[in-house]
């Protein structure tokens, strides 16, 4: 790249660069937290397995619901105030859910971070899109997304070095100080580049979620792609407690976690390129073949395991247990399953959208994260109870066979992805004969 070039390519507002850079510090303490946060809510607040799954999938739920809402109240208010209290609410949030491990505060701190991510979410994205021209829009996004992948590898790697010597509950403590630094940065550098009052009112806001969920279509089609996210989230509703109880203590989910965002970044720009002359429709549904696949290769630990012992050579001196093998290597598939998905989700959901109303549908793409984190991290609880049980509710005689089928737990995963798969095509085959028969082959309506 010449210098001309290059200096044309990392030309943005101050805004762009400060939401950016904010954006990464915001990540980095939600990963960190967000990796423990079922470990945090057993071990040290005092919740069994069910209760913290079913708190930890509404606080992700949240998340991915409030946007749209919080994104129109930040318009109203202002983005500078609105990302400067944005701050504040996760700094106490962090700060509170560390101090006060108490079951009668913790969902509440909760409840605080859920809304200051969901400001957080709302903001930045509009800053970037704010920030930007037709021509630079894409870089701007590509930019963004590198901040929020870094971000989640800093913020994940930090945490298993942070527990380990710390404890569970330091990792709140430096959320809280990632956010407050935030704080400090957005409240002496940010200048909001957008007007305020530009944006949907909170009434017109709920009206358009309204109709995007009672569109059966499109509600389907959420609810099939969820079944895909069901999976993706047991990397934190499974995963840590999983591979902490059967692999043992210093065993570390974070960064077995973090090879999900290497290998996206790694394949998606490779896979987007290889399938660009392919409908949406089909990249998805390679996808969703691979992530029954993943889970297939979690469940079949054990089968390394008598070929292997608990302890396998690798490359490097390095040493690995089966469980650990196996769960990376679900990963990885699971991280390519989701570079054939994430790039064609949003154009094939508004396909189906009413023509002229894509826009207006697409603010809501993401609701099945919505439903995949309650159902997700809800389903994960049980299973954890069933086959793969807090080790302090155990004697020491069932401690001896307590995690004999623990690996079966990836095996109603494997179900759910199958289904969703087949439902998926099935869906496709649908839709496309509605589609046929409302269009006559001279294009007009019949």
């Amino acid at each position: 790249m010449c210098p001309s070039v290059a200096k044309t390519f990392w030309r943005f507002p101050r805004a762009f660069w400060t939401a950016n850079t904010v954006e990464l510090f915001e990540r980095a303490a939600y990963y960190a937290v967000f990796i423990a946060i079922t470990l945090y809510l057993t071990d040290v607040v005092g919740f069994d397995d069910v209760a913290a799954a079913w708190i930890s999938g509404i606080f992700s739920a949240g998340m991915y619901f409030l946007p749209p809402f919080t994104g129109a109240l930040a318009d109203k208010l202002g983005f500078r105030r609105s990302i400067i209290l944005a701050f504040f609410l996760l700094s106490v949030g962090y700060f509170t859910l560390g101090a006060l491990p108490y079951k009668a505060i913790v969902p509440a701190a909760l409840v605080v971070l859920m809304f200051g991510g969901s400001f957080i979410k709302s903001i930045i994205t509009g800053t970037v899109a704010k920030t930007s021209t037709t021509e630079t829009r894409a870089r701007a996004y590509a930019i963004f997304y590198g901040m929020v992948n870094v971000g989640s590898f800093t913020g994940k790697t930090l945490a298993y070095p942070i527990r380990i010597n710390l404890g569970l509950t330091s990792i709140n403590f430096y959320a809280a100080a990632m956010t407050f630094l935030a704080l400090v940065v957005v409240f002496f550098f940010y200048r909001a580049a957008a007007a305020e009052g530009e944006g949907k009112s909170l009434s017109e806001t709920w009206k358009a979620f309204v109709r995007v969920v009672t569109n059966l279509r499109l509600l389907v089609l959420i609810l099939i792609v969820s079944g895909f996210w069901i999976i993706q989230q047991q990397m934190y509703a499974t995963m840590p407690k999983y591979v902490l109880r059967t692999v043992g203590p210093l065993a570390s989910p974070e960064w077995i976690s973090n090879v999900n965002p290497l290998v996206v970044v790694s394949t998606v720009m490779f896979v987007t390129h290889l399938m660009r002359r392919v409908r949406a429709i089909t990249s998805m549904n390679v996808g969703m073949l691979l992530m029954p696949i993943s889970a297939l290769l979690m469940a079949s630990s054990p089968l390394l395991e008598s070929a292997f012992g608990t302890s396998i050579g690798l490359p490097g001196g390095i040493t690995a247990h089966p469980i650990t093998i196996m769960l990376i290597g679900g990963i990885v598939i699971q991280a390519l399953a989701e570079s054939f998905i994430s790039p064609r989700y949003l154009e094939f959901f508004s396909l189906q959208a009413p023509k002229g109303e894509e826009g207006l549908y697409l603010g809501f793409g993401h609701l099945h994260s919505f439903f995949s984190s309650i159902l997700g991290f809800g389903i994960s609880g049980y299973l954890l109870a069933a086959y793969c049980p807090d080790p302090r509710t155990l004697t020491p005689e069932q401690a001896l066979t307590a995690y004999d089928q623990a690996n079966y737990i990836w095996f109603y995963f494997a179900a759910i992805g199958l289904a969703s798969a087949l439902a998926l095509y099935a869906y496709a085959a649908v839709t496309k004969k509605m589609d046929s028969l409302r269009i006559s082959p001279a294009g007009a309506e019949q």
